[in-house]
């Protein structure tokens, strides 16, 4: 169920979509998070000639937030192009994972239609510094 918090999200993402800069991949994607104390941050893909540099909506959004003094990562919307509305890639779902957890996931269209879903449907067992603070005490 897509409530009144996912479409104020969503239309964040959809706003923040007309500032993509993706002049190689012609796929402008906008993401908007929600944090801890309701704050929206917004971020759009930043395409580089160094493929490899290029940095997607989700990421900027999360990294945005972080270095607006955020922590903590309670929804993500993210708006694209496609008919069917994207999920987050690989990376995305890392970086959203590790703010976030099992973060809510509202997606988006430019034509209006909405998917909702939860990060551990998508990253089932994600890896978190929780883990790696197990790694770093382990002295056997």
């Amino acid at each position: 169920m897509v409530t009144d918090e996912d479409r104020e999200l969503l239309e964040a993402a959809l706003e923040v979509q007309k500032n993509a800069h993706c002049p190689f991949s012609a796929y402008p994607v906008g993401s908007a998070v929600r944090t801890q104390d309701g704050t929206i941050v917004r971020g759009c893909n930043v395409e580089s000639a160094s493929f490899s540099l290029t940095c997607c909506a989700e990421r900027v959004a999360v990294f945005s937030a972080v270095s607006a003094g955020h922590r903590r990562i309670y929804s993500c919307a993210i708006v694209t192009i496609e008919d069917r509305p994207a999920p987050p890639c690989g990376a995305c779902r890392q970086v959203l994972w590790e703010f976030g957890g099992d973060v809510r996931l509202v997606l988006g269209n430019t034509n209006g239609a909405v998917r909702v879903a939860q990060l551990k449907d998508l990253l089932p067992d994600g890896f978190s510094a929780e883990q790696l603070d197990r790694c770093t005490t382990n002295t056997d």
